[in-house]
């Protein structure tokens, strides 16, 4: 490992600490650390670093030269770090200095440790598979960040009033559905949004699809897994005359007539598993499986 790069969100420093840390052990053993740049620029105005450090601002200030990317946050700083990271294959770990942690799995004390497993080549590499949206007539917002790696959600705006939702796979018709809205999410996004609107938690390495109504007034509307080589296509109905599509956390206002293509996106994001991690362990952490007195002598 020679180059790094590092991401955290610019809109405030809540783990000037862990930076620190986590600067001193990759100089130590003579890594190159980029930073990006509004997240640099806080970075120096609050005098959390000792020295000037090269940057990146876009997607096209990387290439596959650098070794991996770090997040500094929770798991919305590591959604957003996949828009600069794109198809470019280059491997990302998570920090998580922020609250759930299911994408950013390192804890604030194993920073050091980390980095050890890193350079002795104690991981593995868990490919994500991410969703790509395509629209008629084009949405600007699209044009370039067009991708997911979470889920896209389609809902209403500025109505208490249900939204309806055509639904085709491959063309052919599933159903209309009538709800607050439909996520449509990846396995790596099976543990957000759509699990709180009682989507099924899949593994990261399914190659599946889950479609999620959102409050849905379909009494018998289920979330369903899917293959995640179907092409999904929607057309929303509803008293506005627009309706908010959001990826990850990129929301857009889209015009009432607008039909919606989802489909597999053409590349996958490469997050980093450390030998001591499981995904699995993440989920028994996390979502406090197993917190039953029956399970204590097990």
């Amino acid at each position: 490992m020679k180059k790094v790069a590092i991401y955290g969100q610019a809109y405030t420093i809540s783990a000037e600490k862990e930076i620190k840390i986590l600067v001193s052990a990759l100089e130590k053993n003579k890594i190159v650390v980029f930073f990006e740049k509004e997240f640099y620029d806080l970075l120096v105005e609050n005098n959390s670093l000792t020295k000037k450090y090269p940057t990146y601002a876009h997607f096209n200030d990387l290439s596959n030269s650098f070794d991996m990317m770090f997040t500094i946050g929770g798991d919305g700083t590591f959604l957003r770090a996949a828009t600069y990271i794109r198809d470019l294959d280059i491997p990302f770990l998570g920090i998580n200095t922020g609250r759930l942690g299911f994408l950013a799995t390192v804890q604030k004390d194993q920073i050091e440790e980390a980095v050890a497993l890193l350079l002795e080549n104690n991981y593995t590499i868990q490919k994500r598979s991410l969703l790509q949206i395509e629209t008629t007539p084009q949405t600007e917002e699209f044009t370039e960040l067009d991708f997911a790696l979470n889920e896209i959600t389609i809902a209403r705006r500025n109505t208490t009033s249900m939204i309806g939702v055509k639904t085709y796979l491959n063309q052919e018709y599933l159903t209309n559905y009538w709800a607050d809205g439909l996520i449509i999410s990846t396995p790596t996004g099976s543990t957000g949004y759509s699990l709180s609107c009682n989507g099924p938690v899949i593994l990261p390495d399914s190659k599946s699809f889950v479609i999620t109504p959102i409050a849905p007034h379909n009494l018998n509307a289920r979330p369903m897994v899917i293959p995640d080589d179907i092409v999904i296509q929607l057309e929303v109905s509803a008293r506005e005359k627009d309706f908010l599509i959001s990826l990850d956390s990129r929301i857009t206002t889209i015009p009432l007539g607008t039909q919606i293509k989802i489909q597999r996106a053409s590349f996958t994001i490469k997050s980093i598993l450390l030998q001591n991690q499981s995904h699995l362990k993440t989920l028994r952490g996390k979502l406090l499986w197993g917190e039953d007195t029956r399970n204590e002598s097990l």
